[in-house]
């Protein structure tokens, strides 16, 4: 049996506002707020809102038999109660029909298991118990930010307690001759692992618009021809997992409703349940599921899903990124020292990793991908913008 795992990240940083060095010190607001309810509404209306109502029409339709997992940062939950309550409403309905999975993840979205292990486990339970507040549900399943995975963090997922599977990508440099199709083991075989099969994830996430694609038009005939194809590599009747991975506002906003992206979901989940040999999980079933010994596998370095490296270039690579983020965290351990709320509060949302992907300075299709994202007209002055901010919140500490 081959089971579609369908994995969405839904994540709305708090963007900063135009912070020049004449603002230091001057307690205005760091965040636009103007900019972030905007960007909120918009999505909403043109992803949020129109995906839930059809997924929940799809499994109203097929019985419970169409399953997806999600994984909503704490940030894009304050901000659906700000700026567009029915939208956090909507994933409640979702949510309840019980074939809906919340995933664990960092609270504020930030790259802390890199830097800061008691700031990642303390932002991991923060977002653990705003889940069961707004959702009634103890997640078992973790993702760290932008899938980045390494050893050393499936060991914090462990510590945190609680976790028996973690996401990441399926990054051929670590497979080699492996299948991203099969569930496995982390190092210390404490966790599940599941990764992202990243050529059809893409397929639907970037390339399904794109008429200089040799495969355009991706129909669902064809995307379903290719899953078959992979089912036949399996002869020993072992349960293989397509995880399909990708940002939530694949649809409607990086793939405008005009790209036909809500067709090929509706028919989608129809198709593949007339065919008995294909079906849909959720994460949280693959220990149940995986009916072989798993293998483990090392990640000696960190990997994720973003640019064609797939490792944590996309934030840390140039001179402004280490200096953004070193300056950061040094003075993050002393804003945390203040035991002030309102500083902390602030600071958190500094730690957002959008923050550094906005200052990436890569060029081709990558930093054409950087620079749709950004709300500035350069790395340059995101980085600008960012360093007078701590300098701000650095007065604010006097």
């Amino acid at each position: 049996m081959l089971n579609i795992l369908f994995y969405f990240q839904v994540h709305q940083p708090y963007r900063l506002g135009h912070v020049n060095v004449l603002n230091i010190g001057k307690n205005v607001d760091l965040f636009d707020d103007k900019l972030n309810g905007e960007v909120m509404q918009k999505v909403a209306q043109k992803c949020y809102l129109p995906t839930n109502k059809l997924l929940l029409e799809l499994i109203d339709k097929h019985e419970g038999k169409f399953k997806v997992a999600f994984s909503i940062t704490g940030t894009a939950i304050e901000q659906f109660k700000r700026y567009s309550p029915e939208t956090l409403e909507s994933f409640k309905q979702l949510v309840s029909t019980g074939c809906v999975e919340i995933i664990g993840e960092t609270y504020y979205h930030s790259l802390a298991a890199l830097y800061d292990a008691n700031e990642f486990l303390d932002q991991v339970m923060m977002h653990r118990r705003l889940m069961m507040d707004e959702f009634g549900v103890h997640t078992t399943t973790f993702r760290n930010t932008e899938l980045i995975y390494q050893d050393a963090i499936g060991d914090l997922v462990f510590e945190a307690g609680g976790f028996d599977t973690i996401l990441t990508e399926g990054v051929d440099r670590i497979l080699q001759w492996r299948s991203p199709l099969y569930a496995y083991k982390n190092y210390r075989k404490n966790l599940n692992m599941l990764l992202k099969y990243y050529k059809l994830s893409d397929d639907i996430a970037f390339r399904f618009s794109n008429r200089d694609w040799p495969d355009y038009p991706l129909t669902v005939d064809k995307f379903i021809h290719w899953i078959e194809q992979l089912s036949l590599s399996e002869d020993k009747e072992r349960n293989l997992f397509l995880n399909l991975f990708m940002d939530y506002e694949t649809f409607g906003e990086h793939q405008w409703a005009e790209t036909g992206i809500f067709d090929f979901m509706r028919h989608f989940p129809t198709e593949v349940l007339k065919r008995p040999h294909l079906g849909f999980a959720n994460p949280n079933q693959v220990r149940e599921w995986a009916n072989y010994q798993q293998e483990s596998l090392t990640f000696p370095d960190p990997v994720s899903w973003a640019d064609e490296q797939r490792d944590v270039s996309a934030w840390v690579e140039n001179d402004m990124q280490k200096n953004a983020i070193n300056t950061y965290y040094e003075l993050f351990s002393k804003v945390k020292a203040t035991q002030d709320e309102q500083l902390i509060e602030i600071a958190r949302r500094l730690s957002t990793s959008d923050h550094f992907y906005y200052m990436c300075t890569k060029y081709f299709q990558d930093g054409d991908v950087h620079k749709y994202f950004s709300p500035y007209d350069s790395p340059d002055q995101a980085y600008i913008y960012y360093i007078n901010a701590l300098a701000d919140l650095e007065e604010r500490m006097q």
